[in-house]
């Protein structure tokens, strides 16, 4: 069966993306769109809509023209809005990179993406210069570098605000012009360019309305990163639009993050699991007065029901709020609303308006299943991507001839209409037959008081089997055992779900979205 959003359609909204989110600016005026969390900057809505434009115009100056790829490789800023949305209005596609990349990584993205423009601040100027020099000798130059911050040598984000002439008039095309080229893995593989047109951003903009619109003034803490598609759309996009104002962190320091909650009296969370099993389990949280916050949403990863009690607990709120989506869904299908009383424990939501879900069997038939159900859920709707860039192969491995995104997530629908992420299609371990979810043992875990964090993959023994093996973090002081371990998880699941080796390790490997990162881990077991 298809499973329908009950919300009603919402119109296609055919706008380029700066003008989507930043149109109504010089309404919210003087109201504070950013504030620097560290030094306590703030820029006005008002101001922010005018430092695009003259960003805009900067970029225009520099050679900069409709359909060039301009690569940002920044962490958060209060600058980084105004470079992104100056791109866009210069009619640029931008290429947001991870802020951890390598001089390899990074040159692997911008020679992948057609890259001529790199946008970057300075203490990431030497892995810039080391991207570009490897683009050069393969006979593919960068026009230019500009640091933000400014360096010699380099134009800088306040050269770009002082440029003179006249802002660009670029005629965009919504549907079809690439707005934002970030890249993802997919449901496998290599990193892929994921276009996301003006089109399909702006509307599903309009489509989390339903669920999810932060009030104007409303003080969101902005720790995620910008680079990734989840940041981009719930801590810049959304809130902009909305009128909302968005307090910026460069990167996640628990005490950091919640010295600014207190000082900057935060109402919002926008986090990953990382973050809310933090908040959880640290001791450090009991220094600071959290009390200002009125909801957390925490999305990019499962979250289990009792660490997310557990979180909500300790922040004095009645439930925590969760959201699924995708990079390649614009990003967002599913999102529990801050206005629920009563929302499904443990789920990620109600599906947002004018999208269809189905969820299809696992064993290959190509059957449909109904509420209860798991299976791997395809999405269809106008938020779904134009395609992975330059692969059209991969395309049509993930988005079928009728328009479903298959996912690679296995989930199912409650009869409620919320749905359940179990975990993903390439992560199940096949224990004799049975398949065991590592989502689940994790979540098991992570309920233990000696546990700090966790992650559980499937390797092979002796015989051939592929076994569910933990990686575990203590938490500090524990002495906890593997047959601790062991003997926790086999009191509690069914025998073929217990977890047959155990490994301490310092840090859990993460991708800065909070994902687990498995294949560090199936790596660190092959180099055995």
């Amino acid at each position: 069966m298809v499973f329908h959003s009950e919300f009603p359609d919402v119109d296609i909204v055919d706008l380029p993306i700066h003008d989507a989110v930043l149109g109504a600016a010089e309404r919210f005026g003087d109201l504070p769109a950013l504030v620097d969390g560290i030094t306590g900057e703030t820029v006005s809505h008002a101001r922010l809509a005018t430092a695009v434009r003259r960003v805009a115009a900067g970029l225009a100056e520099a050679g900069v023209r409709r359909g060039d790829v301009v690569a940002l490789f920044s962490p958060n800023t209060i600058g980084y809005p105004m470079a992104f949305f100056g791109a866009t209005r210069a009619g640029a596609t931008v290429t947001t990179v991870s802020s951890l990349a390598t001089p390899a990584e990074l040159a692997a993205q911008l020679s992948d993406s057609g890259t001529r423009w790199l946008v970057t601040v300075s203490p990431f100027l030497s892995t810039a210069r080391q991207a570009a020099e490897k683009l050069a000798a393969d006979g593919r130059p960068l026009a230019e570098i500009i640091v933000l911050d400014g360096a010699e040598g380099h134009r800088s984000l306040a050269d770009l605000l002082a440029a003179t002439g006249p802002e660009p008039e670029v005629a965009i095309d919504p549907g079809e012009d690439i707005a934002v080229l970030p890249y993802s893995s997919g449901t496998t593989g290599l990193p892929k360019g994921v276009m996301l047109t003006h089109r399909s951003i702006a509307t599903n903009l309009a489509q989390t309305d339903a669920l999810y619109r932060p009030k104007i003034g409303e003080r969101i803490l902005a720790v995620l990163p910008f680079f990734h598609i989840y940041g981009l759309a719930a801590l810049l996009n959304q809130p902009l639009r909305c009128g909302a104002t968005v307090v910026v962190l460069p990167r996640f320091d628990l005490e950091q993050f919640c010295r600014t909650i207190e000082e900057q009296r935060v109402q919002a969370l926008i986090v990953a699991p990382p973050i809310a099993l933090a908040l959880a389990k640290h001791p450090i949280v009991d220094r600071f007065d959290l009390s200002s916050v009125e909801y957390l949403l925490c999305a990019a990863a499962p979250l289990d029901s009792e660490l997310s009690e557990a979180c909500a607990r300790r922040l004095g709120l009645p439930h925590l709020l969760q959201g699924y989506g995708m990079t390649e869904l614009s990003p967002v299908s599913h999102i529990v609303s801050p206005e629920e009383s009563d929302p499904s424990p443990g789920s990620v939501g109600r599906m947002v308006p004018s999208t269809e879900l189905r969820v299809a069997a696992l064993d290959g038939s190509g059957s449909d299943l109904g509420p209860g159900e798991a299976g791997e859920l395809l999405i269809r709707g106008p938020q779904v991507m134009k395609g992975y860039f330059g692969r059209p192969s991969d395309t049509a491995a993930t988005i079928d001839a009728d328009g479903w995104l298959h996912t690679g997530d296995i989930g199912y629908v409650d009869g409620r209409g919320y749905l359940h992420v179990v975990d993903r299609v390439k992560e199940l371990i096949k224990y004799k037959g049975y398949q065991v979810a590592p989502a689940e043992l994790e979540a098991l875990l992570l309920s233990h008081p000696q546990i700090a964090d966790a992650a559980v993959i499937g390797v092979v023994d002796a015989e051939g089997t592929e076994c569910p093996k933990a990686f575990v973090v203590r938490a500090p002081g524990s002495t906890l055992s593997e047959q601790d371990v062991t003997a926790f998880v086999a009191g509690q699941v069914a025998p073929y779900k217990k977890v047959r080796s155990v490994e301490f390790l310092e840090a859990v490997p993460k991708s800065a979205a909070g994902k687990i990162l498995r294949r560090e881990l199936r790596a660190r077991e092959a180099a055995r």
